[in-house]
């Protein structure tokens, strides 16, 4: 019988080594399983010499050492990851706010891979793919017990390759296939616009470091469009994926002049961070109606958690998604990294944001309208050859027949219809 490898003799003796320290080490108050399991140590260090001796084909000792950290780290939660140097490389692209691929972010459920939102002008946005859709294959292949990082990583390639999801979709009987080309994807965090003198939208689409700086550009460009402070804002965060923490605070922050934002608290009672808002509300106080649906998650759900318990917005839409656990990435010697849930996020009165999600003041589900005929009001301005009124009007084009804001989004139509009825409660100044 061959000797074990000196990969196993390594495992076996650092093993050995780490329990018999835990056996001088008393267990922290309140833990359970204080001593390293010495059995079940060696028994690994013989699947592993087994694995290396019997298997159908050779396996390189680090292949397998990788495979058994991310057995162990992708047992504890769905978020929680062994990164590669090459997965930790592709993860700090991707923070940065330009990266390759379709543009979506994604969570392991049930032994497949869920949706949770289509990244904004992304190209699986363009295609048609909706928050909640399950992906089951990718080119073919299943990604059934992937991790939600190594479905990313078959989803990602060389811009303008093409790649095949294979889509379940609730309400839809069969199978979807979305054949999508990828595409550097650069995320605009902040877009705005003017619905109706002094009533804005500003959509926020996910949170990157300068999220907070570019919300404020913005609210300053609509106020000089709008010649004068503004009456009210609907702030859109329906399907916001997340994003960095500091980024949502700054974004919580613009609206509060002070109080807490959120908190976070880990297994340690001393490792509670709260993090607070700075005096300055760039909207001056005016009314703010926050738009949430299941897509919301994570830092958006932390901006919705604080404007709500601090009573500086209502919050309209669906329940947000729920994920409210905090992961810090840990960086390894050899440029790998482990990403592991270490604490969760609390809003201002102490509710945990984790499997509940954010809970709406109003509930708006997305419904679709039309006219009870199926098309558009046709005014006499839409006539062709239509006598001008007397104050100059122009000829309309009879193709362009205006579409109403409820017909395009529902929700967005009922939060501005909220937000004036808010304007005008509010006490003249």
């Amino acid at each position: 019988m061959k000797r074990p490898s000196e990969a196993i003799r390594l495992i076996v003796r650092a093993g050995a080594l780490l329990a018999g320290l835990a056996l001088a080490v008393p267990p922290a108050s309140g833990e359970e399983g204080g001593r390293l399991p010495v059995e079940q140590l060696e028994a690994f260090g013989e699947i592993f010499d087994l694995v290396k001796k019997h298997y159908i084909q050779p396996v390189d000792d680090r292949e397998l050492l990788v495979h058994a950290i991310r057995g162990m780290v992708d047992g504890l939660d769905p978020h929680s990851a062994y990164l590669t140097v090459e997965d930790h490389e592709e993860m700090k692209e991707s923070a940065s706010g330009e990266f390759g691929g379709l543009g979506i972010e994604i969570t392991a459920e049930d032994g497949l891979i869920r949706i949770i939102t289509p990244l904004d002008d992304s190209p699986a946005y363009e295609a048609g793919l909706l928050p909640g859709d399950l992906v089951t294959r990718v080119d073919g292949e299943s990604v059934r017990d992937l991790t939600a990082d190594e479905a990313a990583k078959r989803i990602r390639g060389l811009p303008g390759t093409p790649v095949t999801l294979t889509i379940v979709r609730e309400g839809v009987d069969e199978l979807l296939e979305f054949t999508i080309v990828r595409d550097i994807v650069e995320i605009s965090s902040v877009k705005s616009d003017l619905l109706e003198p002094g009533f804005a939208r500003i959509r926020i689409s996910s949170f990157q470091t300068h999220t907070g700086a570019r919300l404020v550009e913005a609210i300053r460009r609509m106020e000089e469009t709008n010649d004068g402070p503004l009456a009210g804002a609907v702030l859109d965060l329906r399907n916001n994926p997340g994003g960095i923490l500091s980024g949502a605070v700054a974004v919580a922050d613009a609206f509060l002049d002070n109080g807490l934002i959120v908190y976070t608290q880990g297994r340690d009672p001393d490792s509670r961070e709260e993090y607070y808002a700075k005096p300055s509300d760039f909207l001056g106080g005016v009314p703010i109606v926050a738009l949430v649906n299941g897509g919301s998650a994570s830092a958006a759900e932390i901006v919705a958690g604080a404007l709500q318990d601090r009573r500086r917005a209502v919050i309209a839409g669906t329940r947000t998604f729920g994920k409210g656990s905090v992961q810090t990435i840990f960086t390894l010697e050899d440029g790998s990294a482990l990403k592991l849930t270490t604490s969760r996020y609390y809003t201002p009165s102490g509710h945990s944001i984790q499997a509940r999600g954010i809970v709406p003041d109003i509930e708006l589900p997305p419904l679709r309208i039309e006219a009870a005929d199926g098309r558009a009001t046709i005014h006499e301005n839409n006539l062709p050859g239509h006598l001008e009124g007397d104050d100059g009007e122009a000829r309309a084009d009879a193709r362009a027949m205006p579409v109403s804001l409820a017909v395009e989004d529902f929700p967005l139509f009922q939060a501005i219809n909220l937000l004036k009825g808010l304007a005008l409660q509010r006490p003249s100044s």
